[in-house]
């Protein structure tokens, strides 16, 4: 996956910009808020998946336009691709010539993998960070996987305001069982891939772990869920899961939420057998999720067969020499891009081209 040529018109703080990126390791750098992670984001965006940020498009408009527009030129290492992004009133994505109202299309077309700061705390912070990680990286591979992820919230809202109005209007209790069914399907089919989706990072992620730490600890993962699940196959995982709704119904009435499924679940980070979130350093939390994100692009290329691009946005900093040195190592032969606000420490790469950033503009290109 090669990125030739992307140009901005009006995103963020960025009013006109063109890029020809190298094949290698592309530096942008220059001081804060000048809009370096602003081209990253724009990148970002033709992988399908929303900001990193977790911006809404209107946000992505520069003050006082009326639209943004990113054009995107890559090989995905079978042929040459062309894709728009346009944001006005409404979202418009061309790719190769067809028109799309939504970015769903640009799953597992244009693939990626991000690196930021916040990614640093993949570890230690709440649940919902390893929710969102797992349901991106699916997302990319299994284009489908959006489409039950959307209508599985879609159902469970309903379901949780239904949960609420049954105290007020008794005659809507028996239409609990309809819901209950269409939640318990799709709770199966998005548990199904997590758990596939962790056996294919698992080694991966061992032998990345291993390279960083060189050896002193073992790392390992586990789905956590209150749902005890005895099969990974959908069908099984759906009636299993029909029960634990029942059993748990008069609960869910008291509180007026659903307390148990995916939108509930985590994953348990160990080293040497112990919670990394709990007992991990914050250098082993902070090896843990690095090998976590090159372990995502393993995967990714493992399924696909093609190399995702890298994008580091202002983490180089935030790691010490010898991780430093481990991801610029392991990603020698990768597209990449690294935001940073002084590029010397990685001025070493061999193939590279530094893009310098000021007030949203392109200053140099060396």
């Amino acid at each position: 996956m090669i990125v030739n040529s992307l140009k901005i018109q009006n995103f963020r703080n960025i009013e006109n910009m063109e890029i020809n990126p190298c094949d290698g390791v592309n530096i942008i750098y220059g001081e804060n808020a000048q809009g370096k992670t602003n081209l990253l984001e724009s990148l970002w965006l033709f992988t399908g998946c929303r900001s990193f940020r977790g911006s809404k498009d209107k946000e992505f408009i520069k003050f006082g336009k009326e639209f943004t527009k990113i054009e995107l030129q890559f090989n995905d290492e079978f042929r040459n691709r062309e894709a728009s992004i346009i944001i006005d009133e409404k979202k418009k994505v061309i790719i190769d010539g067809i028109e799309y109202t939504s970015t769903t299309p640009l799953f597992s077309e244009f693939l990626g993998i991000i690196f930021a700061p916040n990614h640093l705390n993949l570890i230690k912070g709440a649940p919902a960070e390893r929710r969102r990680f797992i349901n991106m990286a699916l997302c990319q591979l299994r284009p489908k996987y959006s489409n039950v992820l959307a209508r599985y919230k879609r159902v469970l809202e309903q379901r949780n305001s239904l949960l609420k109005d049954i105290n007020y209007h008794s005659e809507l209790y028996d239409t609990l069982d309809i819901w209950d069914n269409e939640l318990a399907l799709l709770s199966a089919a998005i548990l199904n891939q997590r758990l596939k989706y962790l056996e294919e990072i698992e080694p991966f992620i061992e032998d990345i772990y291993s390279g960083i730490s060189r050896g002193k600890e073992k790392i390992s993962l586990e789905y956590e869920s209150e749902f005890k699940f005895e099969s990974v196959k959908i069908e099984q995982l759906k009636e299993e899961f029909l029960i634990v709704l029942k059993e748990n119904r008069k609960k869910d009435l008291k509180t007026g939420i659903t307390g148990i499924g995916p939108h509930r679940d985590d994953i348990l980070f160990s080293l040497d057998g112990l919670p990394t979130k709990v007992y991990g350093s914050q250098g082993q939390q902070r090896s843990s999720a690095l090998a976590l994100k090159l372990s995502e692009a393993a995967v990714i290329k493992k399924i696909t067969r093609k190399q995702p691009i890298a994008f580091l946005d202002d983490v180089m900093s935030e790691l010490d020499v010898n991780r430093q040195d481990y991801i610029l190592n392991h990603i020698d032969g990768w597209q990449v891009f690294i935001t940073c606000c002084e590029p010397s420490t990685i001025l070493k790469s061999k193939s590279k081209k530094v893009f310098e950033i000021k007030g949203g503009e392109l200053c140099s290109c060396t």
